[in-house]
């Protein structure tokens, strides 16, 4: 049986920049008349640990994988794609999508390592880069602009700063591999006020409007470098 692959945008942005609360704006509303399906990677990683039992198309051995990246904070490996593509062919056959509809991904690929294998479930068509600095997250985290953190255990001033240079150094070079291939690369400058419904708005405009903030072939202009930050200058942001 032929797999299904989807039309796709991926959603790039360090933590707390509102990846996930935009994400599932564009669920509840669609974008440019079609149906949305928000596929928030991280969320369904910690979600089949908090159910209390092990998910139906998941072994002993992925589980235990599953725990190991979750309590490390690292990325998954390409060598355990297997795990994130069962996870994500779960959730796709609960939203139903089918191949009018467009996926929203947030999360997969996490790094250009994972590209070719979602290359294999979805045609990702393009980047909405969500530039947010350093100390614009640390505040938003701090005051929870998205509304999205309660209940995190994740966002240390020490996790924070593990977290954005590993966006930095591993996530970030995303917009240079699929500006190469011929990716659409939108971004939108993340203030500590900006609202998910801002950048929904802005997104689902006019074409005009958006190719103000694109950089297909000027992404490095986009680059926000990660300055090497220590923990306690979190506590005072």
């Amino acid at each position: 049986m032929k797999k299904t692959r989807y039309n796709a945008i991926l959603i790039l942005g360090p933590t707390g920049s509102g990846k996930t609360p935009f994400g599932y704006l564009c669920e509840e509303k669609g974008l440019w008349g079609k149906k949305c399906a928000h596929f928030d990677f991280g969320a369904s990683l910690r979600k089949t640990l908090e159910t209390g039992s092990k998910p139906a198309f998941l072994d002993d051995e992925d589980m235990d994988i599953v725990n190991r990246v979750l309590r490390s904070g690292a990325l998954l490996g390409n060598e355990n794609f297997h795990i994130a593509e069962k996870i994500f062919r779960s959730f796709a056959e609960e939203k139903d999508l089918g191949n009018d509809g467009l996926l929203v991904l947030n999360g997969l690929p996490r790094h250009a390592g994972q590209a070719d294998d979602v290359d294999d479930i979805a045609a990702i068509e393009a980047i909405v880069h969500l530039r947010c600095s350093p100390e614009v997250v640390g505040r938003r985290i701090q005051i929870d602009s998205g509304g999205d953190r309660a209940g995190r255990i994740d966002d240390s001033p020490g996790e924070i700063e593990r977290k954005l240079k590993l966006f930095e150094e591993r996530t970030f070079p995303l917009i240079e591999h699929y500006s190469g291939r011929k990716a659409a690369i939108w971004w939108y400058e993340v203030l500590v006020e900006t609202t998910p419904e801002e950048i929904y708005e802005w997104l689902n405009g006019n074409l005009e409007e958006r190719a103000k903030r694109s950089n297909d072939t000027k992404f490095q202009e986009s680059r926000s470098k990660i300055p090497d930050v220590e923990p306690e200058e979190f506590d005072r942001l």
